[in-house]
C-alpha cells in the first residue's frame, strides 16, 4: 500500500518528504536512541524529555513534550513495525501492550534511505479520521515537523 500512496497522499494523511543532509544511519540512530530523541523531536522551543523506546513490533515508546508557557503533553505509543536503517511504523492507538489509548489520533510511518549522499526521509502521519488530519493540520504539521526535521538533519550531521 506505501507504494500506491507515495504519490498521492489520502484525506487521512499527512506527509513531510525531505532529503536530508545526513547519513542515513545517524538520521535512524536520532529516530531510536532515547537521548538524541530528546535533542531534536519537538521544535524549539518545546523540549522532549523522559523518552522510552522499546525498539520492537510491539514494544512501546513514550515521551513528555513541554512547552516554554510550562504545557506539558506526555505521549505514549507502541511500535507496530521496525525494519531497522529503513523503517519505523508507530501509533498512539495502544499504549502499551496492546492497551487501546482513549483517543487514538494517528499512525507513523517514517521512512529512511539513501539519497544523493544524504537520506531521503518522509514522515507520514495517517490518521483515523479526515476531521483528525484537518486538526492536525491546522496544528501546524508542515510547519512543526518540517522544523523538527531541520533539528534532526542538524543533529545527525553531527554524529
Amino acid at each position: 500500500m506505501d507504494t500506491i500512496l507515495a504519490d498521492r497522499p489520502t484525506t487521512h494523511e499527512l506527509v513531510l518528504d525531505r532529503r536530508l543532509d545526513a547519513p542515513r544511519a545517524a538520521v535512524w540512530r536520532c529516530w531510536t536512541e532515547p537521548a538524541l530523541i530528546a535533542r531534536w523531536f519537538t521544535p524549539a522551543p518545546w523540549t522532549a524529555s523522559d523518552v522510552v523506546v522499546d525498539l520492537r513490533a510491539g514494544g512501546g515508546f513514550g515521551m513528555t513534550m513541554s512547552g516554554p508557557g510550562g504545557e506539558r503533553h506526555p505521549n505514549a505509543g507502541v511500535y507496530l513495525d521496525v525494519t531497522p536503517g529503513e523503517r519505523l511504523v508507530f501509533t498512539d492507538a495502544y499504549v502499551r501492550a496492546w492497551e487501546p489509548s482513549a483517543k487514538p489520533f494517528f499512525t507513523g510511518v517514517v521512512t529512511f534511505a539513501d539519497a544523493d549522499g544524504g537520506t531521503r526521509y518522509i514522515a507520514r502521519a495517517r490518521h483515523w479520521s479526515a476531521e483528525d488530519r484537518a486538526a492536525h493540520e491546522a496544528m501546524g504539521f508542515h510547519q512543526g515537523w518540517g522544523a523538527a526535521a531541520d533539528q534532526l538533519e542538524r543533529l545527525a550531521a553531527t554524529l
